[in-house]
């Protein structure tokens, strides 16, 4: 049996934040490898990124991912990639998914899923006609604390769910950046989709509000605002949320807050107790209840269940942050291909349609002045 899984990467060439990133989540375990790439639209740029940035032979840097799914799908067995990392921008996801997916690899894909709820529909499509595995880097989902609250909801410690409210503030876009890289092609709709701050981070915070709280959404109601002058999508918003439990909520995202830099915040609120939580102090988990003092619990501590200390790698009182919480989606990803035991569930195809849907939704309901949006 394998012991270690090779992976290839399209994008996260030179200039990119995210590719790196992937790589050492990947990495950490000792799961797998990075061992090829199309790292840039440019054949002689990804050769360079692969050659200077990620250390590899210039004859596994190619110049498309067509010639590279085509190349490592020719390799003998346990000397080509077994799955591919898609870190480009969005409207690249299924195009290169679907041609990963065919060509008999497995895929991991960085959110937002697709360009649209059409394209995403298309993927799963195409997914279930094959064998291959496929995960949605929704790494906030990673954090052990995270993992605590989706427990103690499903407990049944916070009784019935009446109130959920999730932000995610940022400053980075408050001023008109130019020709800067990260900031062009997610201002772009032909890039990025029909949502720039609410498919860039606001999807994140309706994954977090759906995997902590398993609620579905029956309606919604958006108010989008686009700031800076000549950008062509919001960087700003606030949305209300209807779930059907009968529970209220709300899911704020803005690229604008100046002087946030990675403001991720989520508040449950039930009849018996509350939750809250900040990816800013990720390894605290603070529960509030009407009968008795507040109760913080620690990454790592005691008293934390089977879900949050398997997704924990430190003793407490070590900090454990953004890396760690990325590695853990790898983590699952990998021990589910080898066949071993111990991983736990991660984002998929369904939470990337949901996503999809959301940012669809809340689209529809802004550009109608705000009025009330069902679901489906």
């Amino acid at each position: 049996m394998v012991s270690k899984l090779q992976f290839g990467m399209v994008g996260g060439g030179e200039g990119a934040f995210i590719g790196p990133v992937h790589r050492m989540a990947a990495e950490m375990d000792g799961l797998a490898t990075l061992v090829c790439g199309a790292f840039s639209a440019a054949p002689e740029k990804s050769v360079a990124s692969g050659v200077a940035r990620y250390g590899l032979p210039a004859e596994r840097c190619y110049g498309t991912y067509e010639e590279m799914f085509a190349a490592e799908a020719r390799s003998a067995p346990g000397e080509g990639m077994d799955f591919v990392i898609i870190a480009t921008p969005n409207h690249l996801h299924v195009p290169i998914a679907m041609a990963a997916l065919r060509a008999g690899f497995h895929v991991v894909c960085d959110k937002p899923l697709a360009l649209n709820l059409d394209e995403a529909q298309l993927l799963s499509t195409v997914l279930a006609e094959t064998d291959r595995q496929f995960a949605l880097t929704h790494n906030y989902t990673g954090y052990p604390m995270i993992r605590e609250a989706q427990q103690l909801v499903r407990a049944g410690v916070l009784g019935s769910i009446r109130r959920v409210d999730c932000r995610y503030l940022q400053g980075w876009l408050s001023s008109e950046l130019g020709d800067h890289k990260q900031a062009s092609w997610r201002t772009d709709p032909a890039r990025s989709g029909a949502a720039g701050a609410f498919g860039d981070i606001g999807t994140h915070a309706h994954n977090l509000v759906r995997f902590v709280t398993e609620l579905e959404i029956s309606e919604l109601c958006a108010d989008l605002t686009t700031f800076i002058p000549g950008r062509q999508l919001e960087d700003d918003g606030n949305v209300l949320l209807r779930f059907a439990n009968g529970a209220r909520g709300t899911i704020a995202a803005s690229q604008i807050a100046l002087g946030k830099e990675n403001d991720l915040s989520l508040g449950v609120y039930g009849e018996l107790a509350s939750l809250e939580w900040e990816q800013q102090d990720a390894n605290s988990l603070i529960i509030r209840y009407a009968d008795r003092p507040l109760e913080v619990r620690r990454s790592g501590g005691p008293g934390i269940g089977a879900s949050a200390h398997s997704a924990g790698r430190l003793p407490p009182g070590h900090p454990e942050g953004y890396l760690e919480a990325f590695a853990e989606i790898y983590r699952n990803f990998c021990l589910g291909l080898l066949g071993k035991p111990g991983a736990l569930p991660i984002p998929g195809i369904e939470d990337g349609i949901a996503g999809m849907r959301f940012v669809q939704q809340v689209v529809a309901s802004a550009q109608g002045g705000g009025q009330w949006v069902p679901w489906d």
